[in-house]
């Protein structure tokens, strides 16, 4: 029996996330998840929201977007628009991106328009979370 569990996360930009874990909590659509080694097998659809990885008993926080997630007895895949370390978060230009997309939002745009820009402001707030999350220790 395996004490770890191999995380990968990718994004349409690069991998961003591959190393054995001893533990993963992602957001799921129905709720957070948390994934031991030996875990049954399971597709299921990922949330935005913060993924935290346990190794060698410390936690580390990725903001991510929507995606889907494949999971085995020994592997987790992560396929998401956006994964980002907390610690990599730029918190005033994600508070800019944030303050545009809504200036943005509350002008007269298309829906496809509408439907980017409000993916970008998901995106800037999920950041924003997890990043003042972290700075407060939860």
């Amino acid at each position: 029996m395996a004490n770890t569990l191999k995380l990968e996360i990718v994004t349409p930009d690069a991998k961003t996330y591959s190393d054995d874990v001893d533990m993963v909590t992602i957001p799921g659509v129905d709720g957070e998840m948390g994934i031991y080694p030996n875990h049954v097998p399971l597709m299921t659809q990922l949330a935005t929201g913060e993924i935290i990885v346990r190794k060698n008993g410390q936690d580390f926080f990725l903001a991510v977007g929507e995606g889907f997630v494949e999971i085995t007895g020994d592997r987790v895949a992560v396929l998401t628009d956006m994964a980002i370390r907390a610690e990599q978060i730029d918190e005033a230009k994600v508070e800019e991106a944030r303050k545009r997309a809504e200036a943005r939002l509350a002008e007269h745009i298309d829906d496809e328009e509408t439907a980017t820009v409000s993916a970008a402001l998901a995106h800037s707030m999920t950041q924003l979370n997890v990043k003042r999350r972290r700075q407060q220790g939860r």
